[in-house]
């Protein structure tokens, strides 16, 4: 009992560290070179163990929503973007689906990746080593695209405005533009879940750094998403904060402490949205 104490002790004082480490970083001026630098260094096992479709959150979580929103079903012959595209794993689920898929990444690590599996696997798609806010400038895009997904990219880019921007311009009119993020109220779901056997939450309506285990993401507040999406003239049309199954979670729990708390709140915010006509 004394050595579990300590432990959840031990683990509260590391949480608390990391929280004042997140503060002491909002200051930092980033741009997006220097995420792209953090993100070309994260180790190739790491990608490898993306495939075939993504680490657990992303198959029990944001897998299942994304494509039916997308209309999963209806994807042969659409042509879709897959924005932030990292190691390809979703352009190659989307493809499969029978979409024509392009794929735009910045980082020569992750774009390397991707390409490598087109040449083993032929499905035909497309990548592109660009920043997303490059999207305008890149006269072999081949815009515009029925749909546009940016799958947990733009809470990882610095200067996501003009990101989101160019993913929408890159659509037809009444094209559809899906994003993924963070939900914006329980970033630290997980980790203060395990320290503390419930969620906290010290600082929401700032803007702050999110130290990650390869690189970081930048907390925006919900609104800051939302509001730039009107702007853009996009018309909302879905929201999604999945939970996960209470049976996924009990068989995770033996080597997943604390995923439980997936099940209670939602660690993952998805927005379906349509581009206006003008």
């Amino acid at each position: 009992m004394t050595s579990e104490r300590t432990k959840r002790e031990q683990t509260k004082r590391e949480q608390t560290d990391r929280e004042r480490a997140d503060r002491e970083r909002t200051d930092r001026e980033w741009t997006n070179a220097d995420a792209i630098r953090q993100w070309n260094a994260i180790p190739r096992a790491v990608l490898e163990a993306m495939d075939p479709e993504g680490d657990f959150a992303k198959r029990h979580l944001l897998n299942p929503v994304v494509l039916r929103m997308l209309g999963d079903g209806g994807l042969k012959g659409q042509r879709v973007l897959d924005a932030g595209c990292g190691q390809g794993y979703f352009s190659r689920m989307l493809a499969e689906r029978g979409a024509d898929v392009v794929g735009v990444e910045p980082t020569d690590t992750m774009v390397t990746y991707a390409r490598a599996k087109e040449r083993e696997r032929g499905q035909g798609i497309r990548y592109v080593q660009a920043d997303l806010t490059a999207l305008p400038e890149l006269p072999d895009l081949s815009a515009p695209f029925d749909a546009v997904v940016c799958n947990m990219v733009l809470a990882a880019v610095p200067d996501w405005k003009p990101a989101m921007r160019a993913c929408v311009e890159a659509l037809r009119p009444g094209g559809l533009f899906v994003f993924s993020v963070n939900h914006p109220a329980f970033e630290q779901l997980w980790r203060t879940w395990r320290a503390h056997g419930e969620y906290r939450l010290s600082g929401y309506l700032e803007e702050y750094e999110l130290a990650q285990t390869h690189a970081s993401d930048f907390h925006r507040p919900l609104s800051v998403y939302l509001n730039q999406l009107a702007s853009l003239g996009c018309r909302l049309t879905e929201l999604a904060e999945p939970g996960l199954d209470p049976a996924t979670a009990r068989e995770a729990e033996p080597t997943t402490p604390g995923i439980e708390s997936y099940v209670h709140l939602p660690n993952f915010l998805i927005v379906a949205a349509v581009r206006g006509a003008s």
